[in-house]
């Protein structure tokens, strides 16, 4: 006797709908998040302007601020793209996700790499800074 039982949470459709709706929400997440931060940094470029002559000394923090909400953007955007191959993904879909994840990847390495650049070169101002305004060591 041969009893085969099978147990469906949820049909195929009503499963590929939800992880639809949740691939959505993830992708308008990551999207929100690359544009408030687009808003914040030329906000904040905008106030460094009006302020006068600040602009210079705050443009590498703007964009070290810019750069941290574009990778966090992309990584849901790539969390988004993942979702949606969750459910019996064609050998298409595995390929498409693997070229968008190889580029995403490298857009956020190189991301990576540009805000801990831009976080030395910040980290060497403050010290120059620091060293500038720092009094003569005199004989004691």
């Amino acid at each position: 006797m041969n009893v085969s039982l099978s147990v469906e949470v949820l049909p195929e459709s009503m499963l590929r709908d939800v992880v639809d709706l949740l691939v959505r929400l993830v992708e308008a997440a990551g999207a929100l998040i690359i544009f408030l931060g687009a808003v914040w940094a030329f906000g904040r470029f905008l106030l460094a302007g009006i302020r006068g002559g600040g602009v210079g000394r705050e443009f590498n923090k703007i964009r070290l601020s810019l750069g941290r909400f574009l990778a966090l953007g992309l990584e849901f955007q790539l969390a988004g793209d993942v979702l949606r191959t969750a459910i019996a993904p064609s050998f298409t879909e595995i390929g498409q996700l693997a070229a968008i994840a190889a580029i995403r990847t490298a857009l956020n390495y190189f991301l990576s790499r540009e805000i801990a650049n831009e976080r030395a070169e910040i980290e060497r101002e403050r010290r120059k800074e620091a060293d500038d305004f720092s009094p003569p060591a005199g004989p004691a």
